[in-house]
């Protein structure tokens, strides 16, 4: 682990290869698991502001899960997470020709449609944050079988997992953090190897 500010950053982050392969996993992450996605209270109550904006984007199972459940639920371990179809899809689930899966906040957002991203929970996959004690925040990178064609990928790009994510890193900690991670990843890798 590096300390970066107030943050303790696993070294897999800066280690390992990764960039997304939609081509290959298809957007499995909207569709796979046991819960929604994680989201905090302000982000459920943004979700819901923009819900008119992506209605028509969902799919007829999504809309009747909102209507019946809303938008988000406490899973079993007590998080605040997205609803889900089915035990399975993300409520914000959207299909592409040829079934790839989108998320429709993320769509909306692309297009010009909506003021906000996805959750960042799903900005920042595969990293995963955890609070400490003390009020520092690990940053880990998940490991996860349907992301095997993205760190193939990352590798053949020669794309390193922060690199990846200096979008959502810099949305959820800023870019002085960024700029910081940057500059220890780089002395990090170009230390003499044992």
């Amino acid at each position: 682990m590096l300390l970066i500010k107030d943050t303790l950053v696993s070294l897999d982050l800066i280690e390992e290869f990764f960039h997304c392969d939609l081509a290959a996993c298809r957007g499995e992450c909207c569709i796979e698991g046991d819960a929604g996605a994680p989201v905090t209270r302000q982000e459920l109550d943004a979700i819901n502001d923009v819900l008119p904006l992506v209605r028509d984007d969902l799919t007829p199972g999504a809309l009747k899960v909102i209507e019946s459940e809303g938008t988000g639920y406490v899973d079993e371990e007590g998080d605040l997470v997205t609803s889900i179809v089915c035990g399975r899809d993300c409520v914000f689930t959207t299909y592409a020709p040829g079934g790839m899966c989108l998320c429709a906040l993320e769509k909306a957002f692309r297009e010009g449609r909506a003021p906000h991203t996805k959750p960042m929970s799903c900005h920042l996959y595969p990293a995963r944050l955890k609070e400490l004690p003390g009020g520092m925040t690990a940053v880990n990178l998940h490991r996860w079988k349907i992301c095997g064609p993205a760190r193939s990928l990352g590798k053949r790009k020669g794309i390193r997992a922060y690199e990846f994510l200096r979008e959502p890193l810099t949305r959820r900690f800023g870019a002085d953090w960024y700029a910081e991670l940057e500059l220890v990843a780089r002395e990090w890798l170009a230390r003499p190897k044992d």
